[in-house]
């Protein structure tokens, strides 16, 4: 079976907000320089851009596989299955509203990463009995990238949750070197992060903060 420990930052994308040469580049960027600073430390990028077509998202998916391969990154879809066995991910991610990890076991096979968005102690405790591989948990503080994404928890509310559950917890939502040293106790895996990286100056930059205060803190 496929293994969340293999990563501690987990990138989740959003073309809207990359600068410059555009999301796959940007990618590209804090790809590199996390091989550069921390190769150690793995790396995961979900594709999710939810507004794209069937074919325009394959297309990119197949980009995104090229760069993650080259970089020794693993790489998920958000929700749709069939692009994720079409460009070859590793991988899954499912939206709260979206197939059970146990359907998604059933169509993607033993080797693919499942991964969930939780967002409470309930849905943990579900994802983890479904057979998910791992999870992100959030918002812990208000979003950087994106409104509407219900009360934050608080470093105290995602304790909790990686206590509820023995899967790998990232913690999501209003990320940044600073707050990443606030999750020192929280029992997080890793941390996943939109804008931080995909919506700065300089993703490789920002990449390189991160890492080290995982390197630091988790």
């Amino acid at each position: 079976m496929a293994h969340a420990g293999r990563f501690s930052l987990y990138l989740i994308t959003d073309r809207k907000l990359a600068r410059g040469g555009g999301i796959v580049e940007a990618c590209a960027q804090a790809l590199s320089a996390a091989r550069e600073t921390a190769p150690d430390i793995g790396v995961a990028v979900q594709l999710r851009e939810k507004d794209l077509t069937g074919r325009e998202l394959y297309a990119l998916g197949r980009e995104f596989r090229a760069v993650c391969s080259r970089f020794g990154a693993l790489l998920t879809v958000n929700d749709r299955i069939d692009v994720a066995l079409a460009c070859e991910a590793d991988g899954i991610h499912l939206p709260a509203d979206s197939f059970s990890p146990a359907e998604a076991r059933r169509m993607l096979g033993p080797a693919r990463l499942i991964g969930v968005s939780a967002h409470s102690v309930s849905d943990l405790e579900h994802a983890e009995r479904e057979g998910a591989d791992f999870a992100v948990y959030g918002p812990v503080y208000a979003p950087l990238s994106k409104a509407g994404s219900g009360a934050a928890c608080g470093v105290d509310g995602l304790a909790e949750g990686c206590r509820a559950t023995r899967l790998p917890v990232f913690a999501l939502g209003g990320i940044t070197v600073e707050r990443t040293r606030e999750l020192r106790a929280s029992g997080a895996a890793g941390v996943a992060v939109i804008g931080a990286v995909f919506g700065a100056d300089s993703p490789a930059d920002a990449t390189r903060a991160l890492l080290r205060a995982i390197r630091d803190n988790l």
